[in-house]
């Protein structure tokens, strides 16, 4: 019999998650003959569910939810021997890793939209023992970014991140980090260090422009600022066409590194939700997961 199992966390979408799940199971029960729905209560939830239908050899698994769900249900799979086909629908404030495949951001349309018989390959990466599908971000922005809480995401959405970053933007404290590669190593000062997977970060679907979800490489972007003005200029430089690499941004592609930061404690932002603090190691594991898509 050919299962699937469908993770709903209902706190998110401003609480439209029961309406748009219903939809959901109906779609599915088109392809599937046992559809079984599962409601996360706390964090941690939906990773376990996704480890149980790896266990019970469920044929695909679905998360209905934002970012940080998302995360939790590949990370739940990530180790497993035998790893269901993904796939979500996107009810976050930012859902990254959504516009990065091309799936609506509307619900209604991602479900109408999903194609049963087509799968991807995606990349995944892995920092410390934790897993990310998009962004592993490290300075004052991401650290602020892990203060906003449920209540701001849903009432501001993505503004509710940019107003936190400027704050931290106006203090002005920048880092000095040591970036470990396998091919070489670099002090860097400044305030900013992000390791993407996907060319869609904090919603603007600029970042790295040329990464792909199947490339097989992390995409290592930071910042050379030393002051208030350096960042107001670095910054519009992650949104542009072009691959940032100038006097205030560096760009390169990597397959690992180990990142520290010289005197201070600096907590990352992973899929964004709080990670782990410095140091951290990061690396790719190339076309890990099968993920639906929609019609193109």
């Amino acid at each position: 019999m050919k299962k699937v199992m469908l993770v709903i966390n209902p706190a998110s979408g401003g609480e439209q998650a029961e309406s748009f799940g219903k939809a959901a199971v109906e779609k599915l029960a088109t392809s599937f003959e046992h559809v079984e729905r599962r409601y996360t209560e706390a964090i941690g939830d939906a990773k376990k569910f996704a480890r149980e239908a790896a266990d019970d050899h469920y044929d695909s698994l679905f998360v209905m939810g934002g970012d940080g769900t998302v995360n939790e249900g590949i990370s739940g799979i990530a180790e497993q021997g035998y790893r269901p086909k993904f796939g979500f629908f996107p009810l976050g404030t930012v859902n990254d890793l959504a516009r990065a495949l091309g799936i609506p951001l509307d619900p209604k349309e991602a479900i109408d939209q999903l194609q049963l018989d087509q799968t991807q390959a995606l990349d995944i990466g892995k920092v410390n023992q934790s897993y990310f599908t998009n962004i592993v971000a490290i300075g004052n922005i991401p650290a602020s970014i892990n203060n906003v809480d449920d209540k701001e995401k849903t009432l501001l959405g993505p503004m509710a991140y940019v107003l936190s970053g400027m704050k931290e933007i106006l203090g002005n404290q920048t880092y000095e980090f040591d970036i470990i590669t396998s091919e070489d190593r670099e002090v860097v000062k400044g305030s900013l260090v992000l390791v993407g997977l996907t060319n869609s970060i904090g919603g603007m679907d600029r970042f790295t422009p040329e990464a792909k979800v199947d490339d097989g490489f992390l995409h290592l972007v930071y910042t050379k600022d030393q002051s208030v003005t350096d960042t107001l200029k670095a910054l519009p430089g992650l949104f542009s066409k072009e691959s940032p690499n100038d006097d205030l941004l560096a760009y390169r592609k990597i397959k690992e590194a180990t990142i520290t930061v010289k005197n201070a404690s600096l907590q990352t932002n992973v899929d964004g939700d709080p990670g782990d603090n410095l140091p951290v190691h990061v690396s790719v594991l190339p076309s890990h997961i099968q993920v639906y898509r929609c019609k193109d």
